[in-house]
């Protein structure tokens, strides 16, 4: 998992697929906690883009998205937020990203 930071500013606004962007950070204990969530949510949605962002790393990704809080999530589609999780919530995103896959 992971992507260059391009593939989210460079969404094309055409483009049908979604991308969930996870903000985290390495000394985050619930980003650590639901990872497995988010690799498991990789391996069935595979129509959605899954890109990590690392808070410390890209600080000023992380203000753009107005994130102040990990982890965040947020669901881009055609090139525009469409949605958010804050917090470590499995379920919420899950339908979030059924919500708004097709």
């Amino acid at each position: 998992m992971g992507a260059h930071v391009s593939t989210v500013n460079g969404a094309s606004p055409t483009r049908k697929g979604q991308i969930v962007i996870d903000f985290t950070a390495s000394w985050c204990g619930p980003c650590q906690n639901i990872q497995p969530a988010i690799d498991e949510f990789a391996e069935i949605y595979t129509d959605v883009d899954f890109v990590k962002i690392d808070v410390d790393e890209l600080d000023a990704v992380a203000k753009e998205f107005g994130v102040q809080t990990m982890p965040t999530f947020i669901l881009i589609k055609r090139g525009k937020e469409i949605d958010k999780v804050v917090g470590a919530k499995k379920e919420d995103l899950r339908k979030k990203i059924e919500q708004h896959r097709f």
